[in-house]
């Protein structure tokens, strides 16, 4: 059957008259959630997320046995663990994920662990729709504008444990070695002769001679193999218990010491300014280039005019992103850094027995890394920068 040509004239106008209402209903409803978004009025989408279900005038409210849950996540990850191996823990006992599911993946855990909601702060508008009629969305990198609202609800996790989560997160993400964190000591003890983690490997695994040892990964790759002995685990604690005894010879210097550096650490006044200045330049420089675009669609300036103008103005503009980029990240690395000392001032505050006994909540607040050489010397990297050596052969 065919339709003339009246009768096809009008499908095509009633499809333009429908796509026409579909977009305008688009753009309502994209209008109203960034109107929302702007006010700063925070949506959950409550039968996906955990912790939070909807409260008194719609507000987030906490889900006690569900914010436990977040906690351990978080606390486990802080321990040493993978995210993987966290996920595999939950599914074991038998948890339900966010969405009520018996099998929890590690893109669930990484998640939770990132997601700034947490800590009591929502960014709005983390992604956007690019078509109304396929509704297909995109990860928004700048497109449309987002809003950071803090303190929007309340929290499940202390600001400085989320912080310090985000900087563990980064750090295991820039690491091109790979490993699994299963051990407090996953992916801190360092071969000196390589520069690869050490792993764990089980000796004697069916009979009554089982032992866990901690090796080079990658011991005998290549022609030659590396040089570094194995350590046991009970060495590494007892290391690690004389190198922390030394480190707290004098423990209310250590102590003051570590007070004096986390406030110095703190006062970002000086960047804070540099950067408030950049901003302002970027600001002025947009406006600029702006001005210059305005100009070339009225023929005020010439088109050779204004291509020499608009590259000068953008290059501009990326010489002072790049300064500010880089002032952020300094600001960053010096609240991480911050954060880190605190971990260790905490522990080293509440550690009011002596003795000195493997712990490990200390091993993780104070050891940045351990680096294992080849002639039996076990160096240790405490997050305040200080090193403290000690030898293998003394623990045998």
């Amino acid at each position: 059957m065919t339709f003339d040509s009246k009768g096809e004239l009008l499908i095509t106008i009633m499809s333009s008259l429908a796509q026409e209402e579909s977009r305008s209903i688009s753009e309502n409803v994209t209008w109203g959630q960034r109107k929302r978004f702007s006010d700063g009025k925070v949506s959950i989408p409550y039968g996906q997320f955990l912790g939070y279900r909807k409260g008194a005038d719609d507000l987030p409210e906490i889900v006690p046995e569900e914010a436990e849950i977040v906690r351990r996540i978080y606390r486990l990850f802080m321990e040493g663990k993978s995210t993987n191996a966290i996920a595999t823990q939950l599914t074991t006992e038998a948890i339900p994920t966010p969405g009520g599911k018996t099998q929890w993946q590690r893109a669930t855990v990484e998640s939770i662990l990132s997601n700034e909601k947490y800590k009591g702060s929502s960014l709005l508008q983390k992604s956007f729709t690019v078509d109304f009629l396929t509704k297909k969305t995109k990860v928004n990198e700048g497109e449309v504008p987002q809003y950071y609202v803090e303190e929007s609800h309340p929290a499940i996790i202390e600001a400085e444990e989320w912080q310090a989560v985000q900087a563990e997160l980064d750090n295991r993400k820039r690491s091109h070695k790979r490993h699994r964190q299963t051990s407090v000591f996953s992916g801190k003890i360092i071969c000196g002769d390589c520069g690869e983690i050490f792993g764990s490997k089980v000796w004697h695994s069916t009979s009554k001679y089982r032992r866990v040892i901690w090796q080079c990964n990658a011991k005998f790759d290549g022609v030659q193999k590396c040089g570094t002995p194995h350590l046991y685990e009970d060495q590494i604690e007892r290391l690690f218990v004389a190198a922390m005894s030394e480190y707290l010879f004098d423990r209310e210097r250590t102590i003051s010491d570590l007070q004096y550096a986390q406030k110095s650490l703190t006062d970002t006044d000086f960047i804070d300014d540099d950067i408030r200045g950049f901003e302002q330049e970027l600001e002025l420089i947009s406006g600029m280039i702006r001005v210059c675009i305005n100009g070339n669609a009225s023929n005020t300036i010439t088109e050779e005019e204004y291509h020499a103008k608009h590259s000068e103005l953008c290059a501009r503009f990326e010489q002072t992103e790049e300064k500010l980029n880089g002032l952020r990240q300094q600001r960053e690395r010096m609240q991480n850094d911050a954060i880190a000392i605190g971990g260790m001032l905490f522990e080293l505050t509440e550690l009011d027995t002596l003795p000195i006994t493997f712990n490990e909540k200390l091993w993780n607040a104070a050891i940045d890394r351990v680096t294992v050489c080849t002639d039996e010397r076990v160096v240790f990297h405490f997050k305040d920068g200080k090193d403290i050596t000690e030898l293998l052969w003394r623990q045998r």
